[in-house]
C-alpha cells in the first residue's frame, strides 16, 4: 500500500494538539499594528482552535497528525 502524502501547505498552517484539536496562527499581527488596540493585539498572539467541521477538513490534509 503506498504511503499517503501530507499536504505541505496545511502542515505549515496547522498543528494538532495532544487532545486532537487543530490549532492555527491568527491573522492580522504582521503589519499596520499602530491602529490596533493592545487588547486586540494580545488576543491575536494566542493560537486559535478550528471548529469541528474545519478541523475534520484539515485532518484529511494531515494524514499523520
Amino acid at each position: 500500500m503506498p504511503k499517503m502524502k501530507t499536504r505541505k501547505s496545511a502542515a505549515k498552517r496547522y498543528r494538532v494538539t495532544g487532545s486532537g484539536k487543530v490549532a492555527y496562527k491568527k491573522m492580522g499581527l504582521r503589519h499596520i499594528l499602530t491602529k490596533k488596540s493592545s487588547k486586540r493585539k494580545m488576543n491575536l498572539r494566542h493560537a486559535g482552535i478550528l471548529s469541528d467541521v474545519e478541523a475534520k477538513k484539515a485532518k484529511t490534509l494531515l494524514p499523520y497528525a
